[in-house]
């Protein structure tokens, strides 16, 4: 058995660009149903201590509100795939502090692609504004609009439920 698996893995590492890049989406995906992913997490604050939150509407978490983040890539520092982020989702320049604030293992239950995280939630400040063209205003959220809220909201993911005290403002995580 791990003559051909050693073969078929030989296969696979010849036909994936750079894994430092991200992976293509069948391997990722296969990736996370066999083993936990690190991520980041951005706790973005104003100065009136509101928290930026995107909306998100896909087949694995469905429609509701999310902190920015991104799954760290091969041999990539938690500062860049945090810039990245900020860049990516909201179009925004950041600073964050060196550490995280908080590290978190969440669960999808009900799946096994991209179903188990660890999250490192670092806390991040505007250096510029987000994107004014990805800006939530009325009616139904479209997916990767963006809002500043005093709260968390009743429709933030399930995943990002236990934030929900860090987007009040309470540091008792």
């Amino acid at each position: 058995m791990s003559n051909i698996l050693e073969s078929y893995l030989k296969k696979i590492k010849e036909i994936i660009p750079d894994p430092r890049d991200g992976l293509p989406d069948e391997l990722f995906y296969f990736a996370s149903s066999i083993t936990a992913m690190a991520n980041v997490d951005l706790l973005i604050k104003n100065k009136k201590k509101q928290t930026l939150l995107i909306w998100r509407d896909d087949k694995y978490y469905g429609p509701g509100w999310h902190i920015p983040g991104g799954i760290i890539r091969f041999k990539e520092t938690f500062s860049s795939r945090i810039h990245k982020v900020a860049e990516s989702e909201l179009g925004m320049s950041i600073t964050h502090n060196k550490d995280p604030i908080t590290i978190k293992e969440l669960f999808a239950e009900n799946r096994d692609i991209r179903g188990h995280f660890i999250t490192f939630l670092y806390e991040c400040r505007p250096e510029s504004e987000p994107d004014i063209k990805r800006k939530y205003n009325e009616g139904e959220p479209q997916n990767g609009q963006w809002s500043w809220h005093d709260k968390a909201p009743i429709n933030i993911i399930k995943q990002h439920a236990p934030y929900e005290s860090l987007i009040n403002g309470n540091n008792d995580d």
